[in-house]
């Protein structure tokens, strides 16, 4: 299910992404005869606030938050989804000013500034309470900037048509006044027609985001920022979390595997506030894509187009997901693989047709052509071929294609059609309940004052009992606190986030070593400016280290 809006009319869209790097001060009240002065109108045109960052959040952004971690690698298949290195580069640490991903996360985000200050622009004087989803919507997205690149623009209702870059620290209390100033003029309501919107339980939820990463993102210096760091706002992200727990408008009765299908939507109360995509008019979230078999196209019935197959989890990552009974740990699949059916594994195995060679391409005896039928058999480890360091190559016979376990947590949209491609219905939650929760629980144990009667044993205990994990029978450490928060959000993208401020964001895993001076260079906990940025604004400087 996704949210109701009527779409605005593509040039605004158009205009935005044309300013987005370059000229703030567009007047884009010429590209229309009337300016929208009705309830609907301005609920029309004001929708278009919440598209720009569609395709990084269902693709690049998500890559670039989880292939940057523990979480999984991206590896190439012989010649095949090496692309220039641009999923090693993230994979090793060795990322740089062209990768692809950077700039579509920069463009996307601030595409959705440059369309929030429009949109206030052309509708001239909106009210209080109809510019307040706007302005969240901008805090958003420059919280999308600041947390990836650092300094970034501060561009607010008087913001200089070729701004100079600001301070991360005073970016972040520029989100955070914003946030503050619009929290009670958005609408409170959570239904079907807020659902993907702003609200003030998304601005609570964002500034409890924003308060636990606050030694982070007012660090002097990226690399200067240690876990033991003083954090003035910890209490405040208390607060933030108390208010929502307190509205009594979400919850965790949805089971784990469910509330992340392609049918997912404004029922699932877990989610405070999401991205929504549709395969056929919100398009953009791609996932299965990347996770399923490169000869899985079949596998979970009839797709209109073939799978990547290039993300796998790294076995440190699965290791977390043992837990007896925790549902969780059926979002990775491993072992010999079978067809599914109605989000179930069949017992009809996965077979393919295929050689003797087909499967090992170092298969060379005289019956290397023979026909077989070989069941897919996902592996915990990965192995690079013996030449394959340079480019991450597993091979792509069947066994390279079968190396690493897979996620199926945003569960493959078997719906699409051919002109769909590859694109799911899954909305993308971006704050969750459950993350209200273990957000208190971490930031009582980073010393904030507890309340009510909450303990981070207790707030952990909720997160167990919804998914049917052992209970904790003690407050947890922090690292056991991350584990958990590893197991709830994995592939949802916050992976990178949390391993900055619980500083493990440098440690040794997966395939690092290939680039071991990474795990020194603190400055990669931001991005560099895309170069076209550097381009467009010759007076920056690329953020150190780059």
């Amino acid at each position: 299910m996704k949210f109701n809006s009527i779409k605005l009319f593509s040039t605004l869209s158009l205009v935005a992404a044309m300013a987005a790097c370059t000229d703030l001060d567009v007047d884009i009240r010429s590209q229309y005869d009337e300016i929208p002065d009705t309830e609907a109108a301005i609920e029309a045109t004001t929708a278009e606030i919440y598209n720009p960052y569609r395709e990084a959040m269902g693709r690049q952004h998500w890559m670039a938050q989880t292939l940057t971690t523990d979480e999984a690698v991206g590896v190439s298949m012989g010649a095949d989804y090496y692309d220039g290195g641009v999923y090693r580069q993230m994979s090793v640490h060795n990322w740089n000013a062209d990768n692809g991903m950077l700039q579509t996360m920069w463009d996307g985000a601030m595409t959705g500034i440059t369309t929030c200050n429009q949109v206030m622009k052309m509708l001239g004087n909106l009210s209080d309470e109809d510019r307040a989803p706007i302005r969240a919507m901008r805090a958003y997205y420059h919280f999308l900037l600041m947390d990836n690149f650092g300094d970034v623009p501060i561009m607010g209702d008087n913001a200089d048509a070729h701004p100079q870059r600001s301070s991360r620290a005073d970016v972040c209390q520029f989100i955070e006044q914003e946030l503050l100033d619009v929290m009670d003029m958005l609408p409170a309501e959570v239904s079907s027609e807020t659902y993907g919107r702003a609200t003030k339980w998304m601005a609570m939820g964002l500034l409890a985001k924003l308060y636990l990463n606050w030694g982070v993102y007012t660090a002097a210096n990226p690399a200067d920022y240690t876990p033991e760091t003083a954090n003035a706002h910890i209490d405040d992200c208390i607060e933030m979390c108390d208010s929502i727990i307190a509205s009594g408008l979400f919850d965790l009765s949805d089971s784990y595997m469910v509330k992340f299908r392609p049918d997912n939507g404004s029922q699932i109360k877990d989610f405070i506030f999401v991205m929504p995509f549709d395969r056929s008019t919100q398009q953009g979230m791609v996932h299965a894509r990347f996770w399923k078999s490169r000869s899985g196209r079949d596998q979970f019935g009839v797709v209109a187009a073939g799978p990547a197959g290039n993300v796998r989890c790294l076995p440190e990552f699965l290791d977390k997901f043992s837990l007896e009974g925790d549902e969780r740990n059926q979002q990775y699949i491993y072992g010999p693989q079978y067809y599914w059916a109605n989000y179930e594994p069949t017992d009809e195995p996965f077979i393919i047709s295929t050689t003797k060679n087909g499967v090992d391409q170092d298969y060379t005896e005289s019956d290397m052509d023979d026909p077989i039928e070989w069941q897919m058999t996902y592996t915990r480890e990965i192995e690079l071929r013996p030449d394959g360091e340079g480019t991450l190559d597993v091979g792509n016979d069947q066994l390279g294609r079968a190396q690493g376990a897979r996620s199926i947590k945003f569960y493959p949209d078997v719906n699409a059609t051919a002109t769909e491609g590859h694109n799911q219905s899954n909305d993308v939650p971006i704050i969750r309940y459950a993350d209200i929760l273990l957000m208190k629980a971490e930031a009582i144990l980073r010393g904030g004052s507890a309340t009510g009667s909450d303990t981070p044993m207790s707030l952990m205990n909720q997160i167990r009992s919804y998914v049917n994990a052992p209970l904790v029978a003690s407050n947890p450490t922090l690292d056991e606190l991350l584990d958990e928060r590893a197991r709830e959000f994995a592939d949802e993208g916050w992976r990178r986030n949390d391993l900055i401020r619980f500083g493990k964001f440098e440690d040794n895993w997966g395939f690092r070593y290939l680039y071991p001076e990474g795990m020194q260079e603190k400055f990669r906990r931001i991005f560099p400016i895309p170069t076209s940025v550097l381009n467009t604004n010759t007076n920056w400087d690329q953020n150190p280290g780059y």
